[in-house]
């Protein structure tokens, strides 16, 4: 499970933009930064493939510019395009005419500009810090030391502990002015404990729905039908990456479960050791 899921209340794919213009070539780093590994991958080898098959087509257009291969096959030339482009330079097939001379210059110089540049996005992407944190799918409430709490989990994937783990929890919904005016109110849902020195295995959210809670009276109902949406944004120092990591999650209110609490994932192996079940991490039993 990612560590990650649409911020809706803050924008997102999940937000239809209008006027906004139509994707930039600026944004094109950007998305191949973000984007799927396999999207990443088909945009790379496509590019590749593509390129080659338009210097092969300008060589076959040079006629016998290219010694020793074939007149009119496609394949020869597009081979001899990879060559020059990779700079392996063989030695089988040469550029003999000028023109033929002119696109290897400027399909090396190509060549070297695209390696650079494939590298530089291949590094950016695999440096790229996954936080390895899971959420639960549902936030729960029920009664604890008596009074009604909201609850929610986080699990560390790793075995290197986070240290000086943070979350914040925001409440977005919708609300209308005295003048009428509709806008989208963000208020904080403040824990019962929001820092721990060391995350290493779990750690339960909690936050008290009090008289003072922007929770406290909403009908589940109504603010599911309204969009009201909970996101919880956490961040840390990864010890083995040694390096911060930040990941969210945003709740809808229908993921709310009322009256429900999380089944217990750590227990005590006979040898004293602690065990944490992953598979029950998301089980929840009725209160």
């Amino acid at each position: 499970m990612t560590a990650k899921r649409s911020m809706a209340p803050f924008g997102g794919d999940s937000v239809l933009r209008r006027g906004a213009g139509r994707a930039r070539l600026a944004d094109l780093y950007y998305r191949l930064l973000t984007g799927s590994r396999a999207g990443f991958a088909a945009v790379m080898i496509g590019t590749y493939l593509g390129l080659n098959g338009l210097f092969a087509l300008a060589y076959l257009a040079c006629g016998d510019g290219i010694e020793n291969a074939r007149p009119g096959s496609f394949a020869d030339v597009f081979f001899f395009s990879v060559q020059t482009m990779a700079t392996i330079g063989y030695g089988k097939m040469v550029p003999i005419s000028l023109a033929a001379n002119l696109l290897v210059t400027a399909e090396a110089g190509i060549g070297l500009f695209g390696v650079a540049v494939a590298a530089g996005l291949m590094f950016a992407r695999f440096t790229r810090v996954d936080a390895g944190i899971r959420f639960s799918r549902a936030m729960v409430v029920n009664r604890h030391d008596g009074l009604p709490t909201l609850m929610f989990r986080l699990a560390n994937e790793r075995v290197d502990a986070v240290h000086e783990a943070r979350v914040h929890l925001v409440l977005a919904t919708d609300r209308v002015t005295t003048e009428g005016q509709s806008f989208r109110q963000l208020l904080d849902v403040p824990p019962v404990r929001s820092f721990t020195p060391v995350f290493g295995l779990t750690w339960t959210v909690m936050h008290v729905i009090d008289e003072v809670s922007p929770l406290f009276g909403l009908d589940p109902r109504e603010q599911e039908r309204a969009g009201t949406a909970i996101t919880v944004l956490f961040s840390g120092h990864h010890d083995g990456l040694q390096q911060p990591v930040h990941a969210r999650y945003t709740y809808d209110f229908g993921d709310i479960l009322w009256g429900y609490r999380f089944q217990d994932v750590l227990q005590t192996l006979p040898d004293g050791r602690r065990a944490i079940d992953y598979d029950r991490f998301d089980e929840v039993e009725q209160t």
